[in-house]
């Protein structure tokens, strides 16, 4: 078992180049100075995502990403990150960006909160958005198409 995984909930989505993309994950999070015990990328749907939202975080809204994590701070990071599929397809299209450019933004949103960012404010969500650019601009070239 790797330390980063990825697995599909109530939706059929198959993430190829897995091993090229936990590569560039771990690198991401070592430059952040983490460690990680291991951390779960589960696709899902909309709907999915949507009642684990309003069941543990008392949102009745749409999401792209729910991060659940179970380390305490200064620990390995152990994770279950939830990712809506539909929400990346969605962005896609609004931001006019590549399905798999703004799937790659999701994965690295993720790894992000676990490390301690937040987008709660103007300040934070730029910090954040500045992180994911910079770590965007490090993946392998193999990993920019199918």
């Amino acid at each position: 078992m790797s330390l980063i995984n990825f697995y599909s909930e109530d939706i059929q989505y198959r993430l190829r180049n897995k091993k090229l993309i936990n590569k560039w994950l771990l690198s991401a999070i070592e430059s952040e100075s983490g460690q990680v015990e291991e951390i779960s990328f589960i696709f899902t749907s909309d709907n999915f995502l949507i009642n684990l939202n309003t069941e543990y975080l008392s949102h009745d809204t749409f999401t792209d990403i729910i991060t659940f994590q179970y380390n305490e701070e200064g620990d390995k990071l152990h994770s279950d990150v939830f990712v809506s599929i539909e929400r990346v397809k969605d962005n896609a299209k609004l931001f006019n960006q590549s399905i798999l450019n703004e799937l790659h933004r999701m994965l690295i949103h993720g790894v992000l909160h676990l490390l301690g960012y937040d987008d709660k404010n103007k300040t934070s969500k730029q910090l954040m958005t500045t992180k994911e650019d910079y770590y965007l601009s490090l993946r392998p070239e193999r990993l920019l198409s199918y």
